[in-house]
């Protein structure tokens, strides 16, 4: 049972009750007090923070008990996930003091005007002279949100913050959170574009399919600066390092593998085309209408990209029908929809990635017995899919030597490095990809990436060590 930590901000009239009430109303209703602060005391009445752990499902009856006892009243309540949040979770701090007027007619005026005539002359010196050599802007319209959907540029701000702490924590980069109050994809792109000079990168982040696509592809267009849409690619390249070590395991050859996706969105579309890139020769996208079959004609642009690749099977079915003795499944799209008989059908030594967010397509517990290798988008069972393994040693890498673009080479170099951090030792059915954690991953991604960027042409610097 998932436990959390409180904190009750409690006044006590002294005269209808004392603190011992106070404990045997939260014991009683499941709650532990593991510390008391006082924030005013009196004769009369006093305010304390009460930190209480309590299992989440008992948080409210907690809270309530508090409510209808007389002479407690209840000012307060927080959890230290609200707390870490309050006023922001990053910061803009300065590389130097600021101590005298020698300090600020070098940093500002009038000494910064030579500065800025060097730019004018040569806008290349911006990437050494600027913060643009380190800095990726993380941006959203709050449209697709983690598992809430569209809700809006105010409350995608948190999500962004964290994305932004990852990226300095885990690679070093500078990420600022930034979130437009606009759905109209010319509009995002217009905006996008005109930010653009003080970034060295842009992160497009939980933007709703189909807009996804041509925000995307458009800002690769016609900026000189590397886009990835991580919703899409950063989920990808995870997988696919996922699946290399458990192909490993199982024993059996990418081109040999018959692979079903299941959610043909911004990530499942990406998916796929990794997919196929890393050498998949039969390939069933499935959606909510059934199988994306080779030959047919779709509303979709990336639907109709799919039917067009040999690749994929002309078989149509619904998802039940076509994962019959299926090697793979790979779902990106909502709890729920398969059970244990499903998987049982698919192929001996099958590897189920069930990615969809709180709820897997099927439950662990339903599709262990069956299947060879397991994996969620969750943290609390292993091999967790986890996009965080991704996105900050790719800008890494891409910021070090200054690439135009992240290509598709790139990306799955990317792969390829992350499925390398877990060691032919280590690797078993229940550890297949590293954690996010793991110091290796941002260095061997980031090598992996210059080094397709300079193989690729997309690279304007070697950076000293590849010298």
């Amino acid at each position: 049972m998932a436990q959390t930590s409180i904190i009750l901000r409690v006044e006590l009239d002294h005269e209808k009750v004392t603190f011992g009430d106070v404990a045997a109303a939260i014991s009683k209703s499941g709650g532990d007090i593991t510390s008391i602060d006082v924030i005013r005391p009196g004769k009369d009445s006093s305010i304390r923070d009460i930190t209480v752990d309590v299992a989440e499902s008992a948080e409210s009856q907690v809270v309530e008990a508090l409510k209808q006892h007389e002479g407690i009243k209840l000012i307060n309540v927080s959890d230290r996930t609200f707390l870490v949040h309050l006023g922001g979770k990053v910061s803009v701090q300065p590389n130097l003091p600021i101590k005298n007027r020698d300090d600020l007619s070098r940093v500002y005026t009038p000494g910064v005007a030579r500065v800025c005539t060097a730019i004018h002359e040569n806008p290349r010196k911006a990437y050494s002279l600027t913060i643009k050599r380190n800095t990726v802007a993380v941006i959203t319209d709050g449209t697709a949100v983690l598992g809430l959907g569209d809700i809006g540029p105010h409350a995608a701000a948190p999500v962004m913050e964290g994305k932004a702490m990852l990226f300095k924590q885990l690679a070093g980069v500078d990420a600022f959170p930034i979130c437009l109050d606009t759905k109209d994809t010319e509009e995002i792109i217009r905006t996008i574009k005109a930010i653009s000079p003080i970034f060295g990168g842009i992160n497009l982040e939980d933007i709703s399919s189909p807009r996804c696509f041509e925000i995307e592809s458009r800002l690769n267009e016609e900026l000189d600066i590397p886009v990835f849409h991580d919703d899409q690619h950063g989920t990808a390249v995870v997988v696919i390092a996922g699946l290399l070590n458990a192909l490993k395991v199982v024993g059996k050859r990418i081109e040999n593998v018959r692979v079903v996706v299941n959610g043909i969105g911004a990530a499942g579309v990406s998916i796929c085309k990794m997919l196929l890139a890393a050498g998949v020769t039969k390939l069933v996208p499935v959606d909510r209408e059934g199988a994306i079959v080779r030959g047919g004609t779709y509303e979709y642009p990336m639907w109709q990209w799919l039917a067009e690749q040999p690749q994929v099977e002309a078989e149509p079915g619904t998802l039940k029908e076509v994962i019959r003795g299926a090697d793979v499944f790979i779902g990106v799209s909502r709890g729920g929809l398969l059970n244990g008989q499903d998987v049982q059908a698919m192929a001996p030594d099958s590897i189920v990635f069930a990615m969809a967010n709180p709820t897997p397509e099927i439950a662990p517990e339903e599709a262990l017995p069956h299947v060879r290798v397991f994996a969620t988008g969750r943290s609390d069972y292993p091999n967790q899919i986890n996009n965080v393994l991704v996105f900050p040693g790719i800008f890494r890498g891409a910021l070090d030597c200054r690439a135009r673009n992240i290509n598709e080479p790139m990306k799955l170099a990317a792969a390829r490095a992350i499925a390398s951090v877990v060691t032919d030792a280590e690797l078993n059915e229940q550890y297949i990809i590293p954690s996010i954690f793991n110091e290796h991953v941002v260095k061997k991604v980031r090598h992996a990436i210059i080094e397709a960027a300079i193989l690729t042409g997309t690279a304007r610097r070697i950076p000293p060590d590849f010298r």
